[in-house]
């Protein structure tokens, strides 16, 4: 069988930042385990699969290791690669998904994705948390995942987490964030037990961080900025039960894959 993959980096305007995703746009659904070796093959931190439905889309996501129930920049990607790709003109598209309806907008150069919020709640962390991470969060908070607030972008910047031990926890990945020097807030994200140790730019994990940064600075619009070694922006709203996540996207690669 024989399939188009595109390879497309999202949360930036140029190729080599962001976050890269491979897209695979399939007429009908493939077998688990095949979607899951594809995964694997491509090696990426997330591989979207889409399938037209009667009312729409539905999008799936795999990591190298598992599916998983919520994924921004592969969604970001599979919306670039239907309003360029599969159905050029297309301004919107709703996405039908284990995590409910995910629609992603068209605004000029950028894409805004309308997700869940998941506000996090303080939360007492196991002693092993600051072990893993090297240094000692201000506080935690938790929602799918464990925030770790650190008090400056530096502190963020300078962690060198010992994967294994974040691997050994009891959590999905591990958030850290801090205020940023030049937008609202930064993050790094670590998720070493579904096969991805550091990814580079994480809109999942923004449906937690917007609603933390938007009480404790007291505004609804954030920039924010994943200071991995890829780095990427993006711009965020908090709207209540939703969040919109905001950001570029640009085609590396395009072509077919046999399995």
């Amino acid at each position: 069988m024989r399939l188009n993959l595109f390879q497309v980096d999202a949360f930036t305007s140029r190729v080599f930042g962001g976050n890269p995703a491979a897209v695979v746009p399939l007429e009908a659904w493939l077998p688990d385990e095949t979607m899951q070796g594809i995964a694997l093959e491509n090696n990426l931190s997330e591989t979207a699969f889409f399938v037209k439905e009667d009312s729409g889309w539905r999008v799936r996501w795999f990591t190298p290791a598992q599916e998983v129930d919520l994924c921004g920049h592969a969604t970001l990607a599979a919306a670039h690669v239907l309003f360029q790709h599969v159905s050029p003109g297309m301004e919107r598209v709703e996405f039908a998904s284990r995590s409910g309806p995910l629609v992603v907008t068209r605004e000029g150069e950028w894409l805004v994705m309308d997700f869940p919020a998941r506000p996090p709640q303080p939360f007492s962390p196991p002693p092993a948390l600051a072990e893993a991470l090297g240094a000692t969060p201000r506080e935690v908070q938790v929602s799918r995942d464990w925030v770790a607030v650190f008090d400056s972008e530096a502190q963020v910047r300078a962690l060198r987490p010992d994967m294994a031990r974040l691997a050994s926890l009891d959590v999905f990945a591990v958030t850290a964030t801090a205020p940023g020097t030049d937008v609202d807030f930064v993050s790094r994200f670590f998720a070493p037990r579904a096969g991805v140790p550091e990814d580079p730019v994480t809109g999942s994990a923004h449906c937690s961080l917007v609603p933390y940064w938007a009480k404790r600075l007291g505004k609804t619009r954030l920039m924010a900025r994943q200071v991995s070694a890829r780095g990427g922006e993006l711009r965020c709203e908090e709207k209540g039960e939703r969040v919109l996540i905001a950001g570029h996207a640009v085609l590396y690669l395009e072509g077919h894959i046999t399995v």
